[in-house]
């Protein structure tokens, strides 16, 4: 945990030179570029069709695996998709299943549905060990990658049911090929395109956050 302390020290440190350097007359936090994106992220649910280039994925990954984690452990496994045979055959496994749960039976049968990732045409499975801290690790992780993605214009959701489908009898055959090691176990799985809607801020309970003296 002592380098977790000192990455957030350094990130801080970081970025408060950048505000330094700014104009007094624009020193207005609001006008920072990191903090603008952090506000402006939504999560996306529709796309356009075509993938994310792999170069640029490739950069948004590097922003990942450059987060914070506990004693720089590392303890991920990343495997990002942009087959589309990939994507629409597990889809169609998906499907199939989600058609036996009324709950959400809905989502597979609504016209604009295209595939399981809330139909993203570019997707990142991340992997973890068990170790105490790889599931905080697993969050920086993403954050890391869809702030990188929303300041390049690209569109991020992360999805919690595809999870649960993969680690399925059904899906055995699209899960080993991820050739995810037995160490580890698919533990979330991020959603990447240019986006196709610019969904509103839903509301924050800021009474939830108290200083406490």
């Amino acid at each position: 945990m002592k380098k977790i302390f000192l990455y957030i020290m350094a990130a801080t440190l970081l970025l408060s030179v950048s505000c330094g350097n700014q104009n007094q007359e624009t020193a207005n936090p609001m006008e920072n570029p990191v903090i603008e994106t952090i506000m402006a992220r939504r999560s996306i649910r529709a796309y356009k069709p075509e993938a994310v280039e792999r170069e640029i994925m490739n950069q948004i990954v590097k922003c990942g695996i450059n987060a914070p984690n506990a004693m720089n452990a590392q303890p991920w496994e990343v495997r990002i998709v942009d087959n589309p045979e990939f994507i629409e055959g597990c889809t169609k496994l998906f499907v199939e299943r989600m058609k036996q749960d009324p709950r959400r039976a809905k989502m597979v049968e609504d016209p604009s549905f295209r595939n399981m990732f809330r139909n993203a045409p570019t997707v990142v499975f991340i992997a973890i060990n068990d170790g105490r801290f790889s599931s905080i690790d697993c969050g920086l992780m993403a954050q890391n990658m869809m702030l990188a993605a929303k300041s390049l214009g690209i569109g991020s959701i992360a999805l919690g049911s595809p999870v649960d489908f993969f680690q399925s009898e059904v899906a055995a055959e699209y899960y080993k090929k991820l050739d995810i090691p037995d160490t580890h176990t698919l533990a979330l799985v991020l959603g990447f395109g240019y986006p196709n809607e610019s969904p509103d801020a839903k509301p924050r309970d800021e009474s939830k956050v108290r200083w406490i003296e």
